[in-house]
């Protein structure tokens, strides 16, 4: 009954301290904002920064600009703040 060639890997990343566990390759600025505030979808005129460490081998830090993707790995963090007036 296997749809997929092979099923999507959860991997546990760290958003402002907590774990979260995602099942993408990839995760965008809206994904991650959303879940550190899930009210955000709300008040999409807010704007957070997003920065991240331990990412993937030739970029394993940077910041994410809205828009913007990502990929994702086991253990890597993410720092999510609000800059924008809401």
């Amino acid at each position: 009954m296997a749809n997929d060639d092979k099923e999507k890997k959860k991997v546990t990343i760290i958003i402002d301290g907590t774990p979260h566990e995602v099942d993408k390759d990839e995760i965008s600025y809206v994904d991650l904002v959303t879940l550190s505030d899930p009210t955000y979808p709300q008040h999409p005129e807010t704007t957070y920064s997003v920065t991240y460490k331990r990412g993937q081998g030739n970029k394993p830090e940077g910041t994410l600009s809205p828009g913007g993707t990502v990929k994702v790995k086991e253990g890597m963090v993410f720092n999510v703040s609000r800059t924008g007036q809401s």
